[in-house]
């Protein structure tokens, strides 16, 4: 009779272990060991050729368990890894593959086709879609945190720290809403704003430069490639020629010249908060790549349609109508970036492929492996934001110009996903996975599960199918870039650029200025959000942007979803140019006084995470 020996490894975090009782059964081709019982007394199973081992868990204490694998050795010597990386909750059996990666038409017996049948029709009637919002991507159908399935909650530790910045949120709020009689400029007081945008926010090259720099670097256009501008002027609707005149003394060259479209926000529903009616523009700012100023604005039209009470403001303008003007510039700027660029570009967009992945790719196929360490986290994120951001009450709804859906449903919402940038690490590391286990295109032609895997997607709005092997690695490489390095660009910059509300205001409280020559101070204080809706902008960017203490970065991988050596050398090979790219940002951001760290691999998460 062989003898084999398990090692049964459970998961690292608080409460992954287990009183109740766990039996464990090796399972052969021809016959299967006797159910064994694991019986340590108390509090056992520490964080701290055969087809499959079953591990079951039975309902005592009723305390769950995350085992992260089994380790079987055979009478040879050797040693078999059965990933697992799930919380038995309750009565549960799950039967675990040995962790080798294997498409569905690598199987050939009749018995791994039917658990990896069983295991995604279980799935299904786990991760189901609902209908959020008509006209944006699905999700998944929760109400509540515990509506998600176990295996995608926070951990113990990240929602205590969640939960406790919530309430640092609300005392935060308390303490900012009495300083209500005060100047909100004067905010400042009780937050570590970056003193570099308070000291330059007014300055022309400052307000260019986050375009560029900022949190959301997508807006702005070259005139010279987008031939449905044209650089001068703005709208042909001026009875003066100030813009022509002004450009005309600058040194312009083709390609020189810019613009940057709010026309996504034209006809958007404003919103009214406190009974009191909110205003909402779409406007254009056109700007120049000047040799020595860097990006500076060279005229501002508020609204989109030419008319006598839409003037183009100028940088010769009056100061503060100059000023109010590329206010109303950086208001647009926070409703497109929040809910176009972040909420519907990258949390919304990733939440699709992970519900897609979670229905049609069991955990023994080789792209699961490569999607599951970018889904961690994402679905008890979106749901948090759905129940306490987004909802028809929550805290945006408190705060923000527009009604988000409304904008995210005049957008394709997964159309620019796979717009590629320089990707070149990436897609290498990708492909290098792709190559291993697919030969050819006809190959990926015929992995049925990744076909529905991407009919799923396809039905939430993604106009693409996937015909070889170049669009699978193009795919998979637009999900992981979007679910890290996009997100990270988005998302970390939000209390530098937006807690000091003059410079990002969330919401406006009067019209814009029908002529040049009204701008006071006055009219810009009352135009700008009142404390209590800069104290939740404030408050609300901290929160969503700060580093997370249980962050797992880009190219980390602590679940060994993958053990072949192959691979293992593919993502060797990923961590060393991610440490040449962290290297050379170190270098670049050496003498600078102002610094851009976001994209910098250690800053990354490598999913949706917050």
């Amino acid at each position: 009779m062989a003898t084999y020996k398990l090692f049964v490894a459970t998961g690292q975090n608080a409460y992954a272990g287990t009183t109740d009782y766990v039996y464990a059964t090796v399972i052969g081709k021809q016959e299967q060991s006797e159910t064994k019982a694991l019986d340590n007394f108390g509090r056992d199973h520490y964080r701290g050729c055969i087809l499959f081992v079953e591990l079951e868990k039975r309902y005592y204490f009723g305390d769950d368990w995350f085992c992260r694998y089994v380790k079987v050795k055979c009478p040879d010597g050797t040693f078999k890894i059965f990933p697992c990386y799930r919380w038995f909750v309750g009565n549960m059996t799950i039967r675990l593959r040995e962790s080798s990666a294997r498409k569905v038409q690598d199987d050939t017996m009749h018995d791994f086709h039917f658990y990896r049948q069983k295991e995604l029709q279980e799935r299904q009637q786990t991760y189901r879609w609902k209908v959020w919002k008509s006209g944006i991507p699905k999700c998944i159908d929760a109400m509540s945190q515990q509506d998600i399935p176990p295996d995608h909650r926070f951990f113990y530790e990240k929602n205590c720290d969640f939960s406790k910045s919530v309430l640092e949120i609300q005392t935060a709020l308390q303490k900012l809403v009495s300083y209500s009689s005060q100047d909100p400029f004067k905010l400042m007081d009780l937050f570590s704003f970056s003193a570099y945008v308070m000291e330059n926010w007014k300055e022309d090259w400052f307000f260019g430069y986050q375009f560029l720099n900022g949190c959301n670097p997508r807006m702005i256009k070259n005139c010279e490639t987008s031939f449905r501008y044209a650089p001068l002027p703005l709208q042909p609707n001026r009875q003066d020629n100030d813009c022509n005149t002004h450009l005309c003394h600058l040194p312009v060259q083709a390609g020189d010249i810019y613009l940057v479209d709010y026309c996504i926000l034209e006809g958007i529903p404003a919103n009214v908060i406190k009974e009191k009616c909110q205003y909402v523009t779409a406007p254009l700012c056109l700007l120049y790549d000047h040799p020595e100023r860097g990006l500076i604005p060279l005229a501002i039209q508020i609204q989109q349609n030419p008319h006598k009470n839409n003037p183009i403001f100028l940088p010769s303008d009056p100061e503060l109508d100059w000023l109010l003007a590329k206010m109303w510039v950086r208001h647009a700027e926070f409703q497109v970036y929040e809910t176009l660029s972040h909420l519907l570009r990258t949390h919304l967009v990733c939440e699709v492929f992970c519900i897609a992945t979670m229905r049609q790719l069991p955990a023994v196929h080789p792209i699961y492996k490569l999607l599951i360490p970018h889904i961690r986290d994402t679905l008890e994120i979106n749901t948090n934001a759905r129940l306490n951001l987004i909802s028809a009450n929550g805290i945006f709804k408190q705060v923000c110009l527009v009604k988000r859906h409304a904008i995210c449903h005049s957008l394709s919402p997964i159309v620019h996903l796979l717009t590629m940038f320089s990707l070149s690490h990436l897609c290498s590391f990708v492909s290098g996975i792709v190559d291993l286990f697919y030969s050819s295109d006809e190959d990926v032609k015929e992995d049925k599960e990744v076909q529905n895997w991407i009919h799923d997607v396809v039905a939430e709005g993604l106009p693409r199918n996937i015909e070889d092997k170049k669009a699978l690695v193009t795919i998979l490489a637009g999900v992981i870039f979007t679910s890290s390095g996009q997100h990270a660009a988005i998302n970390n910059g939000q209390y530098d650029w937006c807690s000091w509300v003059p410079n990002t205001p969330c919401t406006m409280r009067c019209p814009p200025p029908p002529q040049k020559g009204l701008a006071t101070m006055d009219l810009i204080m009352n135009t700008l959000p009142g404390i209590p809706e800069s104290c939740i902008q404030v408050a609300i960017t901290w929160v969503l942007s700060r580093e997370q203490p249980t962050a797992v970065w880009l190219g980390q991988y602590p679940e060994d979803h993958f053990t072949e050596k192959a691979v293992k050398h593919h993502i060797d090979k990923f961590q060393e140019a991610l440490k040449k790219i962290e290297k050379s940002i170190d270098e670049r951001n050496a003498n600078r006084q102002l610094k851009y760290e976001y994209l910098s691999p250690r800053k990354i998460e490598n999913s949706v995470a917050i």
